[in-house]
């Protein structure tokens, strides 16, 4: 069996997913093929997962380097499995743009990777990746799983079900540690075993539509009374999403700081005080990339331990998703999938993040019926802005990524449309050969 991760430079996620399968009797004597463009993260990551092929005693692993275009074709040959984690344009240039450009007209972001003028615009210079990608899986290794974890999920996945071959699933971390976070934050610890939820909605706005305790107990009633009171009484980072249960009736799958910038609600010039209220974090995920960055040096250190590096299984979906298909033994995932009639008030062609079931027939979702009429709201007024950002990936026309830009809620809700095109515009000009092919 052979394993072909994508952006294998993304080392820490690497360490997860790929250590993961090392500590999987089933996955453990399988090829790993490390592909990326930048040639010392590939090392680095080598060096780190050979030290953990090493250390686990049961891992078997035979483990490749593959650096650049030129190598991908052969990174991917024979793939049963290929995982994608790359970010095109990395902090700098790119997300750097993606923030500064917006600020300049006044319109502020968060994380700006899902959706938002800085999704729209990860998405349009990632998917002509995508397509090389697909055109070499097509060829070199047609009935390989697609695993992505690369943003903007709903985006990039969606394209690569409704315009390839390749059989795709988008994954998430969000789904699986959803409740449970939830119960933790409230108090509610001991109802976190034997709990039974449902969860379906979209990447990052996925609503967790049901919960009970093992005695089959309605869990929402104490939810709400005490997320109500919570965001009452003390300053917390996850103010947005209990406004959401307050509003709206739900608690959904993605974190305050990301669902911030999904709607018109909370970061508003004209109300400039909701900052404070609700706790956001703006400019955030680029704080976070400086801090990433500057501590790499050390966190490298850290991982390799001069060899003595080892692994413990994580809640990533990835490895279990492999076993299922290998083992035939049935495991259940939340998975991005095509809609087609799945959640049946949201578009067909919409890419939904419903309860999927793995085994050895792949990935099979499970039908979801009406969500609450307020959520498939919500949740369309992202998904209208994902489809129109894809079809504006397909026509490279810049008429149509200005549609896109004008339906998202939050930038919408912020500029004029003349401002928004000569925001696109400035974008798509800094951006330079990440977007060349827009016109």
């Amino acid at each position: 069996m052979k394993i072909t991760f994508l952006g294998a430079g993304s080392t820490i996620f690497a360490k997860n997913v790929l250590g993961d399968c090392m500590h999987s009797q089933f996955l453990r004597d399988a090829e790993i093929a490390l592909y990326d463009i930048d040639g010392q993260r590939l090392e680095e990551s080598k060096i780190m997962l050979d030290a953990i092929n090493k250390n686990d005693n049961e891992s078997r692993a035979t483990i490749k380097t593959y650096l650049g275009v030129g190598e991908r074709k052969e990174a991917l040959r024979n793939a049963d499995f290929a995982v994608n984690a790359i970010q095109v344009g990395g902090y700098e240039p790119c997300t750097k743009i993606d923030f500064d450009i917006p600020n300049k007209y006044g319109l502020r972001q968060t994380i700006a990777d899902t959706l938002g003028i800085g999704g729209i615009m990860r998405g349009l210079r990632t998917i002509p990746i995508m397509q090389d990608f697909a055109k070499d899986m097509e060829e070199v290794c047609p009935n390989v799983w697609f695993l992505n974890y690369t943003n903007p999920m709903s985006i990039l996945t969606g394209y690569m079900q409704r315009y390839t071959k390749v059989k795709t699933v988008g994954l998430c971390h969000s789904v699986q540690v959803c409740s449970e976070h939830l119960l933790k934050a409230l108090g509610m610890e001991d109802k976190i075993e034997g709990r039974r939820e449902l969860i379906a909605g979209i990447n990052h706005m996925g609503w967790l539509l049901d919960i009970k305790d093992k005695d089959g107990n309605d869990l929402y009633p104490e939810i709400k009374k005490r997320a109500l009171n919570k965001n009452e009484t003390e300053k917390h980072d996850d103010m947005v999403r209990y406004e959401y249960i307050k509003r709206f009736g739900y608690y959904c799958t993605e974190s305050s700081e990301h669902n911030a910038e999904y709607n018109p609600f909370f970061i508003k010039h004209k109300y400039p005080e909701l900052i404070e209220k609700f706790n956001i974090p703006l400019d955030e995920y680029p704080r976070r990339c400086i801090e990433q960055i500057a501590k790499w040096t050390s966190t490298k250190e850290e991982l390799l331990k001069g060899g003595a590096l080892t692994h413990e299984r994580s809640h990533e979906y990835a490895s279990r998703i492999m076993e299922a298909i290998v083992t035939n033994v049935p495991y259940k995932i939340g998975g991005n999938v095509l809609n087609n009639g799945l959640i049946s008030n949201l578009p067909n062609e919409a890419c939904v993040e419903v309860p999927c079931l793995v085994d050895g027939s792949g990935v099979t979702p499970c039908y979801v019926g009406e969500l609450p009429l307020q959520l498939a709201a919500m949740n369309m007024t992202n998904v209208m802005p994902q489809l129109l950002t894809i079809k504006a990936a397909v026509t490279r026309k810049k008429e149509d990524i200005y549609q896109a830009a004008m339906l998202d809620p939050h930038t919408a809700a912020e500029l004029s449309m003349d401002d928004i095109v000569s925001m696109c515009d400035e974008l798509i000009d800094a951006h330079g050969e990440y977007m060349k092919m827009y016109n």
